[in-house]
């Protein structure tokens, strides 16, 4: 019984110390600090710490390399997928089926929709050059 209580004990003891998460820093070596908070050092301030420093305001926010990420269809919420299943199997007018009457109209409003959004899409792309 003491051996298992001794196991248990050396198995618990490395949780108790806390690490750093992988993503507060941004490069190797490099510690992000925020607003008007220090840069760390040892006691008699030798140590050299590479610190950037970013707004406060960006303390609790999303990485800005991670914000403007373009969203892949692997990467669509469920509800985005979803609209799709809704539409499969749909006959008659604005349907894009050969079934029914006026199958062809709903052909040319999904070509008419996805056209416009690669236009605005562009449109973008273009309007927010990184300025050099």
């Amino acid at each position: 019984m003491p051996k298992k209580v001794m196991f248990a004990a050396l198995v618990a003891v490395p949780c108790l110390w806390a690490a750093p998460a992988l993503a507060q820093s941004a490069a190797p070596g490099v510690l992000i600090i925020y607003g008007k908070d220090k840069c760390p050092t040892n006691e008699n301030g030798e140590e050299i710490v590479v610190c950037r420093r970013l707004d406060e305001a960006e303390r609790y926010r999303i990485p800005q390399d991670l914000r403007d990420a373009e969203v892949k269809p692997q990467q669509e919420s469920w509800a985005v997928r979803q609209k799709d299943a809704l539409n499969t199997g749909g006959t008659g007018i604005g349907s894009c089926s050969t079934v029914g009457p006026g199958g062809g109209t709903g052909c040319f409003t999904q070509q008419a929709n996805q056209s416009r959004a690669e236009n605005r899409k562009r449109k973008e792309e273009q309007e927010n050059l990184p300025l050099p």
